[in-house]
């Protein structure tokens, strides 16, 4: 990106006109040339104070962004490069304990290179500072939502931006670790953009600038806005009940049944996904997560597509649920999948960790969470997704220990005894309610709850 607009331009363009109220900042009194003695570092900072119009490199203040109250956290990178010293480490300390004093969430908008050189390890040990600031503003359950700016490098990538809850990026911004004065000669330059650290599942979305104000004031009305429940949705295919396991089967496997973004588009007014297990990978194909409005107040949502589960699927998902949970928002879940991706590859990327942190995950959650079978429930790749309990089923879906075709190959079993296997596996809904394991479709001709 070449075109770089001001901390308060930028303050500007996402707030509703006259709201942006500057926050008062803490006094420092500092020796000459800063805490490290630095040659030239008073000159330089009275350059950038000249140069900028501002007296550090963060600018904090509360504004409403299409209607909702924040508080916002706007880096100018002309003041010293957007660098984090002991007086930005003040700001930005004062930030955050205004909006945990006045229950707000916080937009960091970021634009640094990093920690300031010119006060040495003390401006470094801010990061650890702007953490533990961050930490607490978790556990009081406000949501954090960072905009990556041009550049957003260093520690302030690393605290601030990838610390956050949900994190969207403006188009070219320079993202990374490593700024570019200190990557190795050979290092592609492709890979410290903001589009490539969405596709390695670090970032959530890439949103034009003339998109942001609406698209973070549609996050911040999002996660601050939790529904109750999350009421389980209608099925949308088959009315009547499968008459044996092979047509359950058949009728789960069906290319033309209703699948997750289906129900998804139905059950929400809008929604907004999140994007990315933040471990560098992410599973767009086979798991759907996010937030929407459903009657006027926020589900979460985490959603099979019908193909094999990928790790980074289920990262992503318990990433969901963990947010979710600390916002108390309900979650509804989809379970739709013939079982986890049990190639080499998912191997080697931790199908089993993932899988086990998604049980965890959901075992542990304080929030409400439905969830509705729609399809295939193949062992526990989809059942680490379902709410123990709360588990509705269509009347096209099934779930099963293992696939009757599996079963049977376990069993030395000939193929045309699939039929009886998957009829001895006793995976129709109707089995499963009588069970107990699931619930009946939400509508009074399919009550099959014995």
């Amino acid at each position: 990106m070449t075109d770089r607009p001001t901390a308060r331009e930028t303050i500007a363009a996402v707030t509703d006109e006259s709201t942006f109220t500057e926050l008062p900042y803490p006094a420092r009194e500092s020796k000459p040339d800063g805490p490290i003695g630095w040659q030239g570092y008073d000159a330089s900072r009275a350059r950038a104070a000249e140069r900028t119009g501002e007296q550090e490199s963060v600018v904090c203040g509360t504004a409403r962004v299409e209607g909702t109250r924040a508080v916002l956290i706007a880096f100018e990178f002309g003041f010293l490069g957007g660098s984090l010293g002991e007086r930005t480490g003040d700001r930005l300390e004062a930030a955050y304990t205004h909006a945990r004093e006045h229950r707000l969430p916080v937009v960091p908008l970021i634009a640094t290179g990093g920690s300031r050189m010119q006060e040495g390890m003390l401006a470094l040990t801010q990061l650890q500072r702007v953490a533990r600031q961050s930490a607490l503003t978790r556990e009081a359950g406000l949501p954090q939502i960072a905009v990556l700016r041009d550049p957003t490098t260093g520690g302030g990538w690393a605290t601030l931006g990838a610390g956050a809850d949900v994190i969207l990026a403006l188009p070219g911004a320079q993202v990374g670790f490593a700024g570019s004065r200190v990557r190795p000669p050979d290092a592609d330059p492709a890979a410290y953009t903001a589009e490539a650290q969405v596709a390695a599942g670090a970032a959530d979305a890439v949103v034009p600038p003339e998109e942001l104000r609406g698209t973070l004031g549609r996050w911040l009305r999002l996660l601050t806005s939790p529904a109750r429940q999350a009421p389980v949705p209608p099925p949308l295919g088959a009315t009547d009940l499968p008459a044996t396991g092979g047509d359950a089967v058949r009728r789960a496997r069906a290319p033309r049944r209703p699948r997750a973004e289906r129900y998804l588009d139905a059950y929400f007014t809008h929604r907004l996904p999140i994007n990315g297990d933040r471990c560098g990978g992410t599973d767009p194909d086979g798991m759907l997560c996010g937030f929407g409005e459903h009657e006027g107040r926020t589900v979460a949502y985490a959603a099979q597509t019908g193909t094999a589960t990928r790790p980074a699927g289920y990262r992503t998902a318990a990433r969901l649920f963990r947010l979710a949970d600390r916002l108390g928002i309900p979650v509804l879940t989809l379970v739709d999948t013939p079982g986890a991706a049990n190639d080499a590859e998912a191997e080697r990327q931790g199908a089993g960790a993932a899988i086990a942190d998604l049980f965890l995950t959901v075992a542990a959650a304080r929030t409400p969470v439905t969830t509705l079978l729609i399809g295939e429930g193949g062992s526990g790749g989809a059942l680490a997704l379902a709410a123990p309990g709360n588990t509705w089923a269509t009347p096209d879906s099934y779930f099963s220990v293992i696939a009757p075709e599996q079963a049977a190959a376990i069993l030395k079993r000939p193929a045309e005894e699939v039929e009886a296997t998957a009829d001895q596996l006793r995976i129709r809904p109707q089995d499963l309610a009588e069970l107990g394991l699931v619930r009946h479709a939400p509508r009074d001709n399919l009550k099959y709850r014995p």
